[in-house]
């Protein structure tokens, strides 16, 4: 065993697990990539400013979450707890939205990092596939971002997830709202840190999962009974564009998400399947961000899904994905000269496409084909030095245990062949 092991609350990705992870960035980023959304990618650290301004200096995250650090000339960097912030920076440094064509759509993949306690489905490093579209207010962005998580999600065979879905207001409506449910959380019975942040951001209290603080808000305002008109218009359109594409959701008052800079279209996915940490993603409106951050006003909507949650989500549904086969043939050499002609072999039906290997090493012939076995080939290729003197190649089906000797000349076609 290795004198070092990976840090707390994180994971390593080893095959074959490593296979499901990679599908599942496939299948959430494959809608996106078919709805104009182009890839994304910024460092894993920024200036710690820049999420404390737009993910909020009062959240969770940037008061007790973030990892920082002083770099050597005095830069005060933290590695990234989310992925918003980091790609709308980006596209405000790119220019991205001043080549005319709004919203700029953008999707990335990568990994996030939160100082938290560990357990099942929460990890201090994790991994997100994301989508950002910038730019443009338009109900049928949001409708269309729901819409297309909840496409990915099925087509991974997910069916035990639900859609949450609320309206947090604009910057008219929600001071109102914020001046009522202030009053009203200032009466309860609650500890010093959640009566600090009635005072800082009201609606963060909602999101509280502690059942004796959930019982107390059971007579909170409605966030509904405030809106203004045309957040009423806004979110009844989102709503009816989901409707009319047969997305089920849930609407959900309570439902405010863990950053500051969300307005408007809030959702969530989850999945009752995991337990207490039972959100597999979620986004929303947040059209001040740009703002926040020194940028141009800029109203955008966005969301990101956790792979290692919805990974968990299968294994609780018990979906098993249909993997593409890591080795299609195995070639199996009997002498050096075997070594030599196997290898150009298994070079041509790499480069037709076909997932090939090789028993590497010199190994006989009993070692090698157990190595073929546990590769999971579906075909294995033998040759010694009598094969080569006819010509031939020895062909075994490795599910019917049929061997079938084929000219070397044609090997790699006739397996390109039975292999489709």
């Amino acid at each position: 065993m290795s004198t070092f092991q990976a840090p707390k609350g994180t994971y390593d990705l080893t095959p074959p697990r490593s296979a499901t992870f990679l599908a599942v960035r496939e299948a959430i980023s494959a809608p996106l990539r078919d709805s104009g959304y182009g890839y994304i990618e910024t460092p894993g650290f920024e200036n710690v400013e820049l999420f404390a301004r737009g993910v909020g200096e009062s959240t969770d995250i940037v008061t007790k979450e973030m990892y920082t650090l002083t770099t050597k000339g005095g830069d005060q960097l933290a590695l990234r707890p989310e992925g918003t912030a980091s790609v709308l920076r980006a596209a405000l440094e790119a220019n991205l939205h001043k080549a005319g064509n709004l919203p700029v759509k953008l999707w990335y993949s990568g990994s996030y990092y939160r100082y938290e306690r560990p357990q099942a489905g929460r990890y201090r490093h994790f991994s997100q596939v994301g989508a950002e579209a910038i730019g443009t207010e338009d109900p049928a962005l949001d409708a269309e971002l729901i819409i297309l998580a909840d496409q990915a999600y099925r087509s991974l065979g997910l069916r035990q997830f639900r859609i949450l879905l609320n309206s947090l207001g604009d910057k008219e409506c929600r001071p109102v709202y914020r001046d009522a449910l202030q009053t009203f959380l200032r009466d309860l019975d609650l500890d010093e840190e959640t009566r600090r942040r009635i005072e800082i951001n009201p609606l963060r209290v909602l999101d509280d999962k502690r059942a004796d603080v959930q019982k107390q808000l059971t007579d909170a305002p409605k966030l509904r009974d405030y809106l203004c008109d045309a957040c009423k218009a806004y979110h009844e359109e989102v709503r009816a564009l989901i409707t009319a594409a047969g997305v089920a959701f849930e609407d959900d008052e309570k439902l405010v998400r863990g950053l500051d800079y969300y307005t408007r279209t809030t959702f969530e996915f989850v999945h009752d399947g995991l337990g207490s940490q039972s959100a597999v993603g979620g986004g929303g409106r947040y059209d001040g961000l740009s703002e926040m951050i020194g940028g141009p006003e800029l109203p955008s909507v966005g969301w990101a899904l956790g792979v290692d949650r919805t990974v968990l989500a299968l294994e609780a549904e018990g979906v098993e994905l249909d993997l593409p086969a890591v080795t299609s043939v195995y070639a199996v050499p009997l002498g050096e000269e075997a070594r030599r002609v196997l290898f150009g072999v298994v070079t041509e039906l790499r480069r037709a496409g076909v997932a090939a290997d090789f028993a590497f090493g010199g190994r006989g012939l009993k070692g090698a084909m157990k190595s073929a076995n546990r590769s999971g080939a579906r075909y294995t290729l033998v040759a010694g030095e009598r094969d080569l003197a006819e010509g031939v190649v020895q062909l075994k089906d490795m599910e019917s245990g049929e061997q079938t000797a084929v000219p070397l000349t044609e090997a790699a076609a006739e397996l390109a062949k039975r292999l489709g």
